[in-house]
Formats: C-alpha cells, structure tokens, sequence
C-alpha cells in the first residue's frame, strides 16, 4: 500500500458506493489486482474507506437529517424502520460475510444478476412518488432490500433505489431516502472496524493510508451524490445496468487470474 492506492481506494469507494455498481465488488477487485494483505487491507479497510462516504453523506444531507430530528413528516422513523433489517442480519452474518462472500466470482455474479432487479425496477417502476409519501410498511420493504448489500456486487444504493423504484418514487427521490438510510449503517459498519484497526497495534504510516483513504472518498463521494442526483432528475439507470453486465463478464473471465 502506498499513498497513491490509498487516495485510489478512496476514489473508488467514493464512485461506487453511491453508484448502483457496488463498492464492496470493486474493491475487492482492487485489492486482488493490487496484492494488497487482506489481514491488513481487506474488510477492515472496505469499512473504514466507508467512513468518508459517511462524511460525503451527511455534509450533502445535514438539512434532511436535521428535518429528521425535529420529527417531521415522520422521516426519523422512516429511517429507523429501513435501518433495522440490515443492522440486524450485518450483526448476525458478519463472520459469513467475511469468510465467504468477499470472492471474485460471487461478486461478478451479483453484479450481473442483480443487474436484473435494476433493469425490471427501471423499467415498470411508476416514478411518481414523493418520499414523504412513503408509509412505514414502505421503509420497511426498503430496509429489506438493503439487506441484499451484504452480499458483494448487488450494490447497497442499487438494491435500495430499485426496491423505491418498485414502489412507485421518482428516481431522484428514490436515491436521496437510499442515501440518507445508509448513513446509519455505514458508521455502524465504518466505526467499528476503524476502531478495531486503530486498536488493533497498527503503525502510524498504515493508519495514514487509512485516513488518506478516508479523505479521498469523502470529496468523490460528496461529488458523486451532487451529480448523480442531477443525473437521476432526468435520464434512467441503464447506462449503470450494462456497465455491471459487461463489468460481471469481464470479472467472470479474469476470475481464475484474480
């Protein structure tokens, strides 16, 4: 690891995070390509590399979070709902995850089969919803496809825009509740494995790259949100849908190499 690949990671969890692409997959292909040591680069530094995404969010969304906290139009409880099923299966499944998910070809597969869910959310999703039209049993839908980002490759915002495409919300609108419910489980998530690193009898040089890494996915991150919520306003996800088809291919083919 250098500090190049480290504002690199950043850059990429920044992008993909936010992207209906997946961050999780990309990264674990950078880490393969690059020969980063997984006992020092792997999950732990996945998670903290969320932190910055964290930041981006909650710099773009502090109006929207603090509209939460004064308790209006229910949204701080909208919030909670859809937060719940992914905090819970994330405390139960963690150890899975980490030993099993985190392969070239799982993720190369969910890229290419989630990229069907994208496709059908797109293309029969009514898009007329507002998110304070959401009712509860909304949210708890939403937080159930989030659920479905634990596996490396569905993309978190691209199951949870699409499970808000399916219920009917504008593409845009779908995005900005996807975005502000991540925000919980990324610093649930985020926090907890920085911690651990920072405990953990790391040097200084190596939580440098981390705080580096940090940094650099906080600016792409923040850039990431304002430009595709203007993109969202007025073109569709296809562009994304085939860029994880042909990217699965491609990670199909390389799988035996990575």
């Amino acid at each position: 690891m250098n500090y190049f690949l480290a504002i690199f990671a950043g850059a990429i969890q920044g992008l993909t995070e936010l992207l209906p692409v997946s961050s999780t997959g990309h990264l674990i292909v950078f880490e393969k390509i690059f020969r980063l040591p997984q006992n020092q680069f792997g999950l732990s530094f996945d998670a903290s590399l969320h932190l910055g995404t964290l930041l981006a969010i909650l710099l773009f969304f502090y109006k929207d979070y603090l509209k939460a906290l004064s308790f209006k139009d229910n949204l701080l409880v909208k919030i909670i709902i859809a937060t719940i099923p992914a905090a819970l299966t994330g405390i139960f499944l963690e150890k899975l995850v980490q030993d099993q998910f985190r392969q070239i070809l799982i993720v190369a597969t969910s890229l290419i089969l989630f990229s069907f869910v994208i496709f059908f959310a797109e293309k029969y999703g009514k898009k007329i919803k507002k998110e304070k039209e959401l009712k509860l049993m909304d949210s708890l839908i939403i937080g159930i496809f989030q659920v479905l980002a634990l596996v490396p490759g569905v993309s978190r915002s691209g199951s949870t825009i699409s499970a808000g495409l399916f219920l009917g919300m504008k593409r845009e609108e779908a995005a900005r509740f996807a975005f502000l419910i991540s925000g919980p489980i990324i610093l649930g998530a985020g926090l907890k494995e920085f911690l651990g690193v920072i405990t953990s009898g790391v040097s200084s040089s190596e939580i440098n790259f981390f705080i580096i890494g940090i940094i650099s996915s906080a600016i792409f991150g923040y850039l990431t949100i304002k430009y595709f919520l203007r993109y969202l306003s007025t073109k569709t996800l296809y562009p994304f849908i085939i860029y994880r088809v042909i990217f699965g291919l491609i990670l199909l083919l390389l799988a035996s190499w990575l």
